[in-house]
């Protein structure tokens, strides 16, 4: 099948499926990476990391950073609008239909379900990035020591920047200039 075919029914498909936006796409996209191996794991961290640190919706951002590595220009344009589409059409009709029931009980029970779903989709998603960005399995597998299990420099920033956004409650900016900052200084 042609790639921008299958950039435009995988994000079509993520856009309808992923409830809850941006971080929800997640495990679908997980999935997408072991169906077509367009990008690693550890790639999609880095996509994640781009998509947060730059303006937009992060589902956006994903769909075209993955459509532009896959396929060039035409295919980050094609894998965006792929996944705008379906979720402006969807978002449209549920908005006339919920203005009509909003008050039913079933409308309410619906979003009952979903919420914890939702919640369950997006913390699977972070706790595998988590274990992407702070424990590295194929140095522990070749030494066996649970030393060289963990980044231990990425889980020392994890821990501050955890502990400083609870305590701090400073802008998300913050967060990010100080990590690419900490990233590079590490890196080099």
């Amino acid at each position: 099948m042609n790639t921008y075919l299958q950039l435009c029914l995988e994000f079509a498909k993520i856009s309808i499926f992923a409830i809850g936006g941006g971080l929800a796409a997640l495990p679908f996209l997980y999935a997408l990476s072991d169906k077509y191996h367009w990008y690693t794991h550890a790639d999609l961290a880095n996509i994640i990391a781009v998509s947060e640190s730059t303006p937009g919706p992060i589902g956006i951002n994903m769909a075209t950073y993955v459509g532009f590595t896959v396929a060039g220009v035409l295919g980050g344009v094609l894998a965006t609008v792929a996944y705008v589409v379906p979720s402006l059409i969807i978002g449209v009709t549920v908005a006339r239909f919920l203005n009509k029931f909003k008050a039913s009980p079933y409308v309410e029970a619906v979003f009952y379900g979903l919420r914890p779903a939702v919640c369950g989709l997006i913390a699977a998603a972070g706790f595998k990035i988590m274990t992407i960005s702070l424990v590295d399995w194929a140095a522990f597998r070749q030494s066996g020591s649970f030393l060289e299990l963990f980044h231990f420099p990425a889980l020392v920033m994890f821990i501050i920047m955890t502990v400083m956004n609870f305590k701090l409650k400073w802008h998300p900016i913050v967060y990010i200039a100080v990590a690419a900052v900490v990233g590079v200084l590490l890196k080099f």
